[in-house]
């Protein structure tokens, strides 16, 4: 064999190698169905591929034409014919779609069909690549559809703002609640800077722009503050901004978080406002805890000034200017003693002697009072419904309605007209949580009023509007201490310009009232031949005391505290214990008396206290006698409960 002949056979031994190989290849692909077609669209040839993706054996499908592996409405539509023209004159066609499988199922396939032609440019048939996508296509569309879902998400929350921004703060996508919240339609603030939203505070002071930076530097932003509506109208929200980096870190956007909380700001504010009030009441209470404990003390110095001087005027021998000096000292004194009953009115601490009182019945003579009070130039009227009646004090009654009738006419300056009211008043939930039957005693004047800033300080002691040197500002503390006292309240209303409403709430009583008339006859107050003890830790309220009803006639022991009252009781015979009730030692007035009660029950116990203190209404079932108290109130007082005639 010459050479030539050997190296034209090695060479198609070579060619015949490289067939093999590419045969080798397209059959060891799985993934791919590769196959040809023959001019008209047969198939000419198939791979392993083709068979594992579409269920057909090599025998089964060469020879057949490859429009079988579309579904019947491409067929209907003439894909396949439209795919090979496609091919034929362009060189390639591609697309994806639904294929069918040998069973008839179908599968979402990425299809390439390109053209094959020979060295002469004859076509001669077409290479088919078909890959199954069906698992990618499920896992796009699972991916879509959260999509789909979570922009119907967004789009459906109406509680809050949700939107993007883009790098520079304008918006790029709205939802529902953001329509909803802020009144823009979606079209009104698409491409917007959402510095839009701020105050024209907050653009001043530059908000929106280092809201932005700190979301782009720290990741987040959140704070609250007043936003603007499209109507203008303003709204508290709470605001968070996310910033949103892509794979690559850079920055693409940002998630704005918009809430409208302007009914908890309100509700914050109203539980702000009772926790002002409750330390409003708090102060008020230890105020009263303060003036009850001055009070205390002020009382014994008055029953010093008050029954010393008494006894000094009696004793002097006719000095006219040395009498006139302690009159006034005397005065003076008396006044102090009312001072003293306003503060312990406002604490709470006073002594109070409740009885039935019908406010009917005590109406004339507490006319007769106020027209000698007020004076000339008020029109005074009363409308008072019959048959009302009171569990209350009547002095300290009279001496609170006096208060603010006081204070009426002179926020009436020359003239006006005062009214006074009572009727019945059923109260459900009222001021101070009062519930029940309650008589309302009103008094409404035509005067200057109270402006609105002050209304909530009238009940503190020593808070007056009147000018200085004018009141002393005790008037209604003692009138509110007293109603409260009572088991009632005091309430006030008025309008600057147009005057005052101030009511008495005190509980209504179906117990009979004792006429409100004239008085008991005087018992005599001569004390001769009655032995009494007087407990009194003061030195000198007891000197002064024992003084005074020795000067009655009466023999007088004095003991310093409850310890020495009970030595000295079992030591002697007495006709009547008169007793501080506030003493030291650890018994008080009222403990002394109820051992009295058990060891010496028919020896009478006559009290006397300037502060009546947290115990004062354990103790009420004893007579109390009130300080400072002047010698006529010591020796009745006693007297009353000698029963002497």
């Amino acid at each position: 064999m010459s050479d030539t002949g050997l190296d034209r056979t090695e060479e198609h031994v070579g060619v015949v190698d490289d067939q093999q190989l590419h045969r080798l290849l397209v059959e060891a692909v799985a993934d791919y169905a590769i196959y040809m077609l023959d001019p008209s669209g047969r198939v000419a040839s198939w791979n392993p591929g083709a068979q594992e993706i579409k269920g057909y054996a090599p025998a089964e499908i060469i020879g057949r034409h490859y429009s079988q592996f579309f579904t019947e409405e491409d067929r209907a539509a003439g894909v396949p014919e439209r795919a090979l023209e496609t091919a034929r004159t362009v060189g390639r066609y591609q697309t994806e779609g639904w294929r069918l499988r040998k069973d008839g199922s179908r599968f979402w396939a990425m299809a390439v069909l390109d053209a094959v032609r020979d060295d002469s440019g004859r076509l001669i048939g077409f290479a088919k690549i078909t890959r199954d996508m069906t698992e990618r296509r499920a896992a796009e569309e699972a991916l879509r559809e959260s999509e789909r879902q979570f922009r119907l998400l967004v789009a459906g929350v109406v509680d809050y703002a949700l939107y993007m921004l883009s790098p520079t703060g304008e918006v790029t996508s709205w939802n529902t609640g953001a329509e909803r919240i802020k009144g823009y339609a979606a079209d009104e603030v698409m491409g917007r800077h959402f510095s839009m939203f701020y105050t024209p505070e907050d653009l001043a002071d530059g908000r929106p722009t280092l809201a932005l930076e700190t979301a782009r530097a720290t990741g987040r932003f959140e704070a609250e503050g007043w936003r603007v509506r499209k109507d203008g109208s303003r709204f508290w929200a709470n605001v968070i901004i996310d910033a949103i980096r892509g794979e690559d870190a850079q920055l693409v956007g940002f998630a704005k978080i918009t809430r409208d909380i302007t009914e908890r700001k309100e509700a914050e504010e109203r539980l702000a406002e009772a926790r002002e009030q409750l330390f409003q009441a708090q102060k008020m209470e230890a105020i009263g805890q303060l003036t009850g404990g001055v009070a205390h003390d002020f009382n014994n110095l008055l029953t010093v000034i008050v029954s010393g001087v008494d006894l000094a005027l009696r004793k002097i021998e006719d000095p006219k200017r040395a009498a006139q000096l302690l009159q006034t000292v005397s005065e003076a004194a008396h006044r102090g003693a009312s001072l003293t009953r306003q503060l312990l009115a406002f604490s709470r601490r006073q002594s109070l002697t409740p009885e039935p009182v019908a406010i009917d019945a005590m109406m004339p003579a507490f006319r007769d009072l106020l027209d000698r009070s007020i004076g000339a130039g008020v029109d005074m009227r009363f409308d008072i419904e019959p048959g009302l009646a009171v569990e209350a004090d009547l002095r300290q009654l009279e001496l609170a309605l006096l208060n603010i009738c006081l204070n009426a006419r002179d926020a009436m300056g020359q003239g006006g007209r005062l009214t006074l009211k009572a009727e019945r008043r059923a109260v459900k939930d009222g001021p101070d949580e009062i519930s029940g039957d309650f008589v309302a005693i009103s008094i409404s004047d035509t005067g200057t009023g109270i402006p609105a800033e002050l209304i909530n300080r009238v009940f503190e002691p020593f808070f007056t509007t009147k000018e200085v040197g004018r009141g002393t500002g005790l008037g209604l503390s003692q009138a509110y201490g007293f109603a409260r006292q009572s088991g009632g309240t005091l309430t006030i209303e008025s309008k600057e310009g147009e005057g005052t409403t101030v009511t008495f709430l005190l509980p209504e009583t179906h117990v009979a009232a004792a006429s409100i008339g004239g008085r008991a006859a005087e018992p005599r107050q001569d004390l001769a031949g009655h032995r009494l003890l007087v407990v009194e830790d003061d030195p000198r309220v007891a000197e002064v005391t024992c003084a005074l009803l020795r000067e009655a006639g009466a023999e007088v022991t004095h003991a310093a505290d409850a310890h020495a009252a009970l030595r000295a009781l079992a030591g002697g015979k007495f006709d009547l214990v008169f007793s501080d009730v506030v003493m030291p030692g650890g018994r008080n007035g009222f403990d002394l008396a109820r051992e009295i009660n058990q060891s010496w029950p028919h020896l009478p116990v006559l009290l006397t206290t300037g502060y009546g203190g947290p115990n004062a209404g354990a103790g009420s079932e004893f007579r109390i006698l009130s300080k400072p108290y002047a010698p006529e109130d010591l020796r009745r007082a006693v007297a009353e409960s000698l029963h002497v005639d």
